[in-house]
């Protein structure tokens, strides 16, 4: 397995996938990652504290167009 450390600039956009997913557009550094001995390989993703909040603010977005699109309940409850 091939480890990085991808390092977000800046995020552009999100959006839903037909197939359920969420696709983020960003601007990111990608650098190859050495695995340092005696710890599980894991690739890093990085950003600053404003990114991580606009991240937080689209997927909120997306999630909810997610919910926007599966159908009421019929049993009269809303969650």
């Amino acid at each position: 397995m091939k480890i990085h450390t991808v390092e977000i600039q800046k995020l552009k956009a999100a959006s839903n996938s037909l197939n359920g997913q969420v696709l983020f557009k960003v601007d990111a550094l990608v650098s190859p990652k050495e695995p340092v001995e005696g710890i599980e390989p894991s690739t890093l993703l990085v950003m600053t504290e404003a990114n991580a909040r606009v991240l937080m603010h689209l997927l909120k977005a997306q999630l909810a167009e997610f919910d926007a699109k599966k159908p009421k309940s019929r049993h009269g409850r809303h969650g």
